[in-house]
């Protein structure tokens, strides 16, 4: 058969795809994205398909919106990037909107680039601060693949890269659909375990505990919301032992959940927050924010970080626009809304489906867990690999988490901005394509 031009095209894509690049995590989806709009992805074959990711869980007001296309091209047209030592209007600007958004003491902001360089940035600053190397973090933890970020995470990426810096700790993620320390109930003792947990940490600690940095809601060990009263438990273990404490936002942050931040819910202020992902709506902008006291400490022990790209104007000019965005259109309400849309049809579905062993998230940022048998809660990395490559064949792009043994959990992120119609249909087709897997798997059909 004689390839159409298209065809040949395709080919020589993918062919060009696996002989230039460096591979770096999970395979490509099996489509070539040529443009995006809104909630919605658009295929150089023709295909639409509805994104239930937003993107790396980062386009929080959709694909291309029309105020950020214009915050855009105005800033690209007229500042663009300068060197670091130099100010303009929008980076102020967005410092003091952010800490307007922020309960005191968080006043002090860094504008950066990435979820796991404003990490890294924090780390350093809580290091200086305290003036000790120890750090503490949930055993399913993301924070980022630059070295401190990457000392710190737990859920992926160690093995083979030998060792990290010293002083790293891991305690155990508290996770009520697959809980270790027991109630006689069978529940969940979050308390014990973090007990627990923390005297380890004092058994191993060499006497210089820093810091322990976790997000709100762990995303990449499955959507794992910590129980009401957790953060403020652990928030006492810090002050305890004199560490301060860095809560990681990138995902959580800027009214995903349904609050502006995740830790509202929990009546904690951390010590030092991070934001990423959400902040730039998709372009690349994190920040660091602190108290003064903290801030003025590491200001006069010398607190150095530099990079290419710290208080870039366009992406801050972007910032603002996002924070316009949220707060004219009243997003926290709007997210509760749609996350509550959300969360009764993934209830629904589990009703129909005996594989959906759990629901879990908040707002607008979901899981679900899926199992071959409730009772063992036995997952499948097949049976979520199978789900996600028919919903993305049905026109739904879903995310699994993709790590060994845990295959089976969907990490559900739909734009802020998605309509009742898209949620709905977004829905629609995780229930069909659930369906349709499961009618043809052995051992469940």
């Amino acid at each position: 058969m004689t390839l159409t031009a298209p065809t040949r095209a395709a080919d020589d894509f993918w062919a060009d795809a696996d002989r230039h690049l460096i591979r770096y995590g999970g395979g490509f989806s099996p489509e070539i994205i040529e443009r995006a709009a809104g909630s919605w992805l658009f295929t150089e074959s023709g295909r639409r398909i509805l994104d239930f990711t937003s993107g790396q869980m980062s386009a929080i007001l959709g694909h291309s919106h029309p105020d950020i296309v214009a915050t855009v091209q105005h800033g690209i047209a007229t500042l663009d990037h300068l060197f670091s030592g130099m100010l303009s209007r929008p980076v102020v600007d967005l410092a003091r909107r952010i800490a307007g958004t922020l309960p005191d003491p968080l006043e002090k902001v860094l504008l950066l680039t990435t979820g796991a360089e404003s990490n890294e940035a924090a780390l350093r600053m809580a290091k200086l601060v305290t003036g000790r190397f120890e750090t503490v973090s949930f055993s399913g933890s993301w924070h980022g693949m630059t070295a401190g970020a990457a000392a710190a995470t737990y859920s992926s990426g160690r093995f083979g890269y030998g060792p990290v810096a010293p002083g790293n700790f891991a305690i155990p993620t508290p996770h009520s659909y697959r809980p270790d320390v027991v109630h006689p109930d069978g529940t969940l003792d979050w308390r014990r375990q973090l007990d627990h947990a923390f005297a380890m940490i004092d058994a191993q600690s060499v006497g210089s505990l820093a810091a322990c940095i976790v997000e709100p809601i762990l995303s990449s060990a499955g959507i794992i919301e910590p129980p009401p009263g957790y953060l403020a438990a652990l928030q006492a273990k810090c002050r305890e032992r004199g560490m301060l404490l860095i809560l990681d936002e990138a995902q959580t942050g800027l009214c995903r959940t349904g609050d502006w931040y995740a830790f509202e819910r929990d009546g904690v202020v951390p010590d030092i927050l991070t934001l990423s992902k959400t902040l730039g709506a998709g372009l690349p902008l994190a920040a660091v924010v602190t108290s003064a006291e903290i801030e003025q400490t590491a200001r006069d022990r010398g607190y150095l970080f530099f990079t290419t790209h710290v208080s870039d104007p366009l992406v801050a000019a972007v910032g603002n626009t996002v924070l316009d965005v949220l707060q004219r259109d009243r997003m926290t309400e709007v997210v509760a809304a749609r996350g509550a849309q959300l969360r009764q049809g993934l209830l629904d579905i589990q009703a129909r489906h005996e594989v959906v062993g759990d629901v879990r998230g908040r707002g607008l940022l979901q899981g679900i867990e899926l199992v071959l048998d409730r009772e063992t809660k036995l997952g499948s990395d097949v049976l979520g690999a199978q789900v996600t490559q028919r919903c993305l064949q049905l026109g739904l792009h879903m995310n699994v988490v993709q790590l060994r043994g845990m295959g089976g959990t969907f990490r559900i992120a739909p734009p802020l901005t998605s309509t009742p119609a898209e949620i709905a249909l977004g829905l629609e087709m995780l229930d069909q394509a659930i369906g349709e897997v499961v009618a043809d798997f052995p051992g469940l059909g």
